[in-house]
């Protein structure tokens, strides 16, 4: 069963009618499940994986806004109005396995429901909540500051209550993510790995020491 989000609203026999309804997508790492600018006709509900959100400035530049793991949902910004299109692409950064509900069965979801309004509104007040923090983040926070934090939320997504973490996370993504750049995310790991929080692998990231990496996120 999928976890968390739309789903949790319904009752046994509704989800169970609903999932059959969700055909469930695989994704490969690397592979795209839609692209910036595409038409917004389906919501994705993530059963296994991690999916990057990504967005391109006009000079070509990509940027990764957030990452999402098992139990997250995107793409409901897109049912709100039938012209909307994906503000940003979707890229799986391991395997991927999603249920897809598609804007008919939205619909009629929303119609039978009532529920799921308050739901999207929660949505929408999360992402909010998210843009709010990351903005004031962005305005009041040193970029050091910034890497770490990105860094302990990626924990929080990736981890399964073993006492270290693998993330499989491009420095870029991360610089990305703090709204830095590669060096300063760079500079700043390797002052985490000589100070035993983390390793630093090729395309990877393993933090060793959780419980450190918290509170330098929570202290800076």
């Amino acid at each position: 069963m999928v976890p968390g989000g739309i789903l949790d609203l319904l009752s046994a026999d509704d989800r169970r009618g609903l999932l059959m309804q969700m055909p469930r997508r695989t994704y490969r790492k690397h592979d795209t499940l839609f692209h910036e600018g595409d038409p917004g006709d389906s919501v994705h509900v993530i059963e296994k994986g991690h999916v990057a959100i990504r967005t391109s400035t006009r000079a070509g530049d990509v940027a990764t806004l957030t990452v999402l793991g098992p139990g997250g949902s995107l793409g409901e910004q897109a049912l709100l109005a039938p012209t909307s299109v994906r503000t940003a692409s979707a890229v799986a950064l391991d395997l991927v396995e999603t249920r897809v509900l598609h804007r008919a069965a939205f619909e009629q979801l929303r119609a039978d429901h009532p529920e799921v309004e308050r739901f999207l509104i929660e949505v929408l007040a999360s992402q909010v909540r998210r843009l709010t923090a990351q903005l004031l983040d962005a305005l009041y926070v040193a970029a050091d500051e910034r890497v770490v934090r990105r860094l302990a939320d990626l924990v929080d997504i990736y981890g399964d209550g073993s006492p270290s973490v693998n993330l499989p996370v491009k420095q870029e993504d991360l610089a990305s993510m703090a709204g830095t750049t590669r060096p300063t995310a760079n500079r700043v790991l390797k002052q985490l790995e000589s100070d035993s929080v983390l390793e630093l692998r090729r395309g990877s990231i393993t933090v060793i020491d959780l419980d450190r990496l918290r509170r330098l996120s929570d202290r800076r």
